[in-house]
This record gives C-alpha cells, sequence and structure tokens, in this order.
C-alpha cells in the first residue's frame, strides 16, 4: 500500500513538473513571437506598417502610445522590468536625450548601418533615423521674393524686422535649430543670431508651425520657421481654410550654397531591457526597408531615409535640396547649451 502511495506521489510530480515546463516553454515561446513599442507617433501609416511587419514575421507587435517625455518616465520607472523593445520618438534630442538617460542599447546592425546614412544615426547604435523632415522658411508669395531669401544666418538682418513669425524657444524643433547653429558657427555667433531674430518677430512666439503659416497668410508676418512635414498637414488638410493657407505660401531650403538645411529625424532604438532584442532589431530593420520606407513617403509627408526611396511627388514638387550632414547627435550634445541661450536673449 504504501509502495503504491510513493508511487503516485512520484507520478503527481513528475506530471506536476512536465505541466510547468510546458507552462514554461509556452511562454517562452510567446515572447519569442512579440515586439513592445512604445512609441511618440501616432499616424495611421505606423499602424499600417506594425500590421505588415506581423503578417510578414509572426511577431506580434504591442503598441504603448504616449509623448515622449511620458514614454521616457515610464521606462525610468520600470527599470530592468520594463517590457519595452522599441523606442520611437520624434528628434535626434530627444533620442539623445534617451541615450543620456540610459534608456536605450547599443545594437550591431549591418543591415541598418548599410541603409541608414552615418549622420542619421547613432554613432554606437543606440538609435537610427526612420523618417526625416526639413526646418524650411514658409514666405508670403506676395509680399517676399525667393531671391531676398538665403540663409537662417540671414533672418537676423534689419530687413526682417517684424516681419518673421516662429513657435516657442519650449519647442524641441527650435532647440535642434539652435543647436545645429551653435554646432556649426559657435555659441557667442548663435546667441547674436537668437538675439536679433527676436528683435525680428512679429509677436511673441505662440502655436505650432501649421499656426505660423497661417499668421502669414493672415498678414501678420512675411516668414514662418516651419518643418516640411507641416506644408504637406496644410495642403492634405480637410479644412479649407488650411488648405488655402498651404498653397499661398511658397518653400525656401536655407543655406543651399553653404552646409545645406537643418534636417531632423523621427527615429527608434531598442530598449536597454528590452526582453525580445532579435525581435527589436528585426522591427527596426523593417522600418528601414524600402518596403517600409514607401510607405512613410507617400503617407505622411516626410524624406525617407532610405536613399534607394524617392521622396512622395509632393515634396519633390518643391525641389532637390542640399541637406546639412551634420551629425544629428549633436543636436543633443547642444541642446542644453540652445535652451540657456535661447532664456538668455528673451526668446520666449
Amino acid at each position: 500500500m504504501k509502495k503504491n502511495i510513493l508511487i503516485t506521489l512520484v507520478t503527481i510530480g513528475i506530471l506536476t513538473s512536465c505541466k510547468n515546463e510546458t507552462k514554461e516553454t509556452k511562454n517562452k515561446e510567446v515572447s519569442l513571437k512579440e515586439v513592445n513599442v512604445y512609441t511618440h507617433r501616432h499616424y495611421p501609416a505606423d499602424q499600417e506598417l506594425f500590421a505588415q511587419f506581423e503578417k510578414q514575421t509572426g511577431i506580434m507587435v504591442n503598441v504603448v502610445n504616449a509623448s515622449a517625455d511620458e514614454l521616457m518616465q515610464k521606462m525610468m520607472q520600470e527599470g530592468e522590468q520594463s517590457p519595452a523593445d522599441v523606442l520611437i520618438t520624434v528628434d535626434a534630442g530627444r533620442l539623445v536625450k534617451a541615450t543620456d538617460k540610459n534608456l536605450l542599447q547599443s545594437i550591431s546592425s549591418e543591415t541598418l548601418n548599410t541603409i541608414i546614412p552615418e549622420h542619421l544615426r547613432a554613432e554606437n547604435g543606440e538609435w537610427y533615423g526612420l523618417t526625416k523632415r526639413a526646418r524650411v522658411l514658409a514666405y508670403s508669395k506676395d509680399r517676399v521674393q525667393p531671391e531676398d531669401l538665403s540663409t537662417y544666418e540671414n533672418l537676423a538682418d534689419a530687413n526682417w524686422k517684424g516681419k518673421i513669425l516662429v513657435r516657442s524657444s519650449g519647442n524641441i524643433y527650435n532647440q535642434s535649430l539652435m543647436a545645429s547653429i551653435i554646432a556649426n558657427n559657435g555659441k557667442e555667433a548663435a546667441k547674436a543670431w537668437a538675439e536679433k531674430v527676436v528683435s525680428n518677430m512679429t509677436r511673441s512666439p505662440k502655436g505650432n508651425d501649421r499656426d505660423q503659416v497661417k499668421a502669414v497668410v493672415a498678414g501678420e508676418g512675411d516668414i514662418a520657421i516651419v518643418n516640411t512635414y507641416y506644408i504637406g498637414k496644410l495642403l492634405n488638410s480637410k479644412d479649407p481654410v488650411e488648405v488655402k493657407a498651404g498653397e499661398r505660401v511658397g518653400i525656401f531650403f536655407p543655406n543651399q550654397n553653404g552646409r545645406g538645411t537643418h534636417i531632423n529625424i523621427s527615429g527608434a532604438g531598442v530598449a536597454k531591457y528590452s526582453p525580445n532584442k532579435e525581435n527589436a532589431i528585426a522591427f527596426i530593420e523593417f522600418l528601414a526597408s524600402k518596403e517600409a520606407q514607401e510607405v512613410f513617403a507617400k503617407a505622411n509627408y516626410e524624406y525617407p531615409v532610405n536613399p534607394a526611396v524617392s521622396a512622395s511627388p509632393l515634396l519633390q514638387s518643391w525641389g532637390s535640396f542640399k541637406e546639412d550632414t551634420l551629425s544629428l547627435s549633436e543636436l543633443g550634445k547642444n541642446n542644453k547649451s540652445a535652451v540657456m541661450l535661447f532664456d538668455i536673449v528673451g526668446w520666449k
């Protein structure tokens, strides 16, 4: 009788062990078939691409949407237990900030290093650009001749007194533009430039890039500093007022006879404690592929980072341009100085 009881207990132990092993194996298989994406972007084209990736690879894409600061704060609070595999956000300044906060890890991808130009990725592989936007001058076709425009530096000229519209210094796009001027011209020259631009503003900064264009069309100023992406949004808006605003401004790419026009990116990096690192790398490689880049280019009025992919017909209609090939890591390195100089000169 005791022998039978012993055999039964051993049998139960084996079955329990097998059951637990099976459960652990299934959990492991599930974890190997997913990638957790923390993203600042919120566009239908992105959701389309995530679905394509799932279909091609069988890897489920789990998405968490929030602002860049909220996502980074979440990752810091989660620490080593964070489920995040990939962080996607807008502006190299934010990507450098995430790297400085130790939220991203260095990866080695021959695919990404081959596709993405060196200045559009971190030196050590912590992040890679996915799309580009150029920061341009949107000018009134009625009051400004394009031959009167030349460089960002020229915006400090007294001829533009009371004619410049731009959003606040708290905006990361302006901070990165300022950081690029610091990197190219030095802090003293950048400070003098910002001070004169402030004196040339038609009003205290307010609103987003689209609001600056609308203000130009309303006659409040003659020139707006904006990202190309927003012009595309205006021209394809369902609001006829916005479409009209987009149609009544010209697009000018500054510094074409020098370093080129300032550009910035949306980009992605693998999270520091990614539980699905291989899937995360495969996911970013997919987003850099010709197939995915064509979707980005056509759907969202952004320039592709993959040289094999052409910009959309709308962006091509604005003409080709020379871009500043300054390493975008410099934008993050100079961000604090940019913010400090904005504060000193009173750029609100």
